[in-house]
């Protein structure tokens, strides 16, 4: 489980576009977007770097919790 708090995500299209990056690296992951907290948990084999890379990628800022 990775866990990213994405401060400047503040929408439900933010959140889509960052679900969407994420599968696109990993069509097998569980995304769940917390537009309250801004908090991002991903279930995926991915490593969190490149998860974080990818969110980064789409145009927000993800920090590890």
């Amino acid at each position: 489980m990775h866990e990213f708090k994405v401060q400047d995500m503040t929408c439900g299209h933010c959140a889509g576009t960052i679900e969407k990056a994420v599968r696109s690296a990993d069509p097998a992951a569980k995304v769940d977007v917390d537009l309250d907290t801004h908090l991002v948990r991903i279930e995926s084999a991915q490593a969190g770097d490149a998860l974080k890379r990818v969110i980064a990628e789409a145009g927000y800022s993800p920090e590890p919790v």
